[in-house]
């Protein structure tokens, strides 16, 4: 790839202003969420996979993290699942929960580390599931309200809190050098799926 003078300036400036931060990461794990629209524009989908690429080149241990709402409700309309949101949370019934693990555990996941080797990197994708990596407890939602004394408890079903995360699992990732790309599920003691990321 040939570039011209000024495109090799800009380069050279950009590298020159993002060295301190590259001596200060190298060797850290850092976590990256990646959510929202960039998800569904495909020229900041690959942009973003460019980044974490180059994170892992220049000595950082990248850890994705996922959303998928916009994909989520993309397929629960075409299913007639309605959506409810309390709270800016989306109420997940069984059937919700379903399209949720699919979408995230499957096409989401798979689309994001298919873009990371496309660029050159080595990532694997994995469910908080896998390895009990996430344990959630069910979140409880509350709502106080002038009407009444008792503060209203909302159950908007398998939406969950970490509770704990077992990192070997990444960490085998890590020293193996590849980029774990992780859907953001739980399994819950009684082997429950429960979204962790309850903005989806």
């Amino acid at each position: 790839m040939s570039l011209d003078r000024q495109s090799a300036l800009n380069i050279a400036r950009v590298l020159t202003e993002a060295l301190p931060y590259i001596q200060r990461f190298t060797g850290k794990t850092i976590v990256v969420k990646f959510g929202g629209n960039a998800m569904v524009d495909p020229l900041l989908h690959e942009s973003f996979a460019r980044d974490v690429v180059l994170m892992k080149l220049v000595g950082m241990n990248p850890v994705v993290v996922h959303g998928g709402g916009p994909q989520i409700g993309s397929l629960l309309e075409k299913l007639n699942i309605q959506t409810e949101f309390v709270d800016g949370m989306r109420v997940t019934d069984a059937a919700t929960m379903d399209v949720v693990e699919m979408v995230l555990g499957g096409s989401v996941n798979k689309e994001i580390v298919a873009s990371i080797n496309r660029n050159g990197g080595r990532a694997i994708g994995v469910t908080g599931k896998d390895g009990q990596l996430i344990r959630a407890r069910k979140m409880q939602v509350t709502r106080n309200s002038p009407e009444l004394e008792v503060p209203e408890i909302i159950d908007i079903g398998h939406v969950g809190e970490v509770d704990p995360l077992d990192t070997s699992v990444i960490n085998v990732l890590l020293d193996s050098d590849f980029i774990p790309v992780i859907a953001p599920l739980g399994v819950g003691e009684d082997g429950s799926t429960y979204n962790i990321n309850a903005d989806l």
